[in-house]
């Protein structure tokens, strides 16, 4: 395996008196799509702003490209495309001046800045809003942008903070159709996500992590089935019924996990466990039988959902 783009050992970060991130360990190499999944806190930003150089680390061994952060910051950043989690782009520039003065940063020649942008925005689906001002373009057409603007300077990495946060469906699979366009072409991305879908959808392998520390680590796939089962019964149930229903049930699954209104049954046999269900005059208000996500895996590790 050739060397890694990325290798962390022990990596921490501290403010203060609190923790962000916990001693982790990890590696990325070339070509991959590699996740940090997890609840917001869980130290996923940090970790990210320590890899774009751009936050130091407080102990613990982390290189990028083979350099050190903290004394080739700016070798690095030159390689990295960076999307951060909150658009931040010239609201009162047109489309197309967003990227030619992003790309005067990187020293190029303005005839191929300009040939670079037309190709990005053709890429991104934003060539008919060319000369269109950035201020009343929708959600999605800004993290489109914001993306084209990163893959100005040809980069080497792309680091994407919570890609999708705060669009709409369609925007979210129309960002994803894009990004997994980037994977097919050998580009390298790093994200972070609390979405289980968008993991599944694009990580070649992920962590999850949870209060600074990794928790597991391998492919969806191999997540899912290294800690959970292969179907998750749904019970839904009206406010203060759950409670009572909990208690009737236990043992019926492989695994039992209690919320505000529902409980999920870990099972290799849905349709059995539902016919289980009713032999116990336990009666739902809703049943829904689905395959385990990650999601699953996180309530199985720690008991908790992903947002909280």
């Amino acid at each position: 395996m050739s060397e890694p783009l990325i290798r962390a050992a022990g990596l921490t970060k501290r403010f203060g008196e609190f923790t962000a991130v916990d001693g982790i360990d990890f590696a990325v190499v070339r070509g991959e799509t590699f996740g940090f999944l997890g609840p917001n806190g869980a130290g996923k930003s940090s970790t990210m702003r320590m890899i774009g150089a751009v936050s130091p680390r407080t102990a613990g061994e982390l290189g990028v490209f083979g350099l050190d952060p903290a004394r080739n910051g700016p070798a690095i950043r030159a390689r990295l495309g960076v999307v951060p989690q909150d658009d931040n782009l010239d609201l009162e520039l047109t489309v197309f001046e967003n990227l030619l003065v992003y790309g005067r940063y990187f020293g190029a020649p303005s005839p191929q800045i300009r040939q670079r942008a037309d190709e990005l925005l053709d890429f991104m689906q934003l060539t008919e809003r060319h000369d269109h001002r950035v201020e009343p373009l929708s959600g999605g057409m800004k993290r489109r942008l914001t993306i084209a603007r990163a893959l100005i300077n040809e980069p080497d990495l792309m680091l994407l903070d919570e890609p999708t946060t705060g669009l709409d469906p369609q925007a979210r699979h129309a960002v994803w159709d894009r990004l997994y366009r980037l994977k097919q072409q050998g580009v390298t991305l790093v994200l972070t996500t609390h979405y289980m879908d968008e993991a599944e959808q694009l990580c070649d392998r992920l962590v999850v992590m949870d209060r600074g520390r990794i928790v597991a680590e391998g492919s969806p796939r191999e997540l899912i089935v290294r800690f959970v089962e292969r179907e998750v019964v749904e019970l839904r149930f009206a406010a203060g019924v759950v409670d009572g229903a909990a208690g009737k049930l236990q043992g019926i699954g492989k695994r039992v996990e209690e919320l505000a209104d529902r409980i999920l049954v870990g099972t290799d046999d849905g349709d059995a466990t539902v016919a289980a269900v009713h032999e116990r005059g336990v009666q739902p208000e809703s049943v829904l039988i689905r395959r385990s996500t990650l999601e699953d895996v996180f309530l199985s590790i720690t008991g908790r959902t992903l947002i909280d």
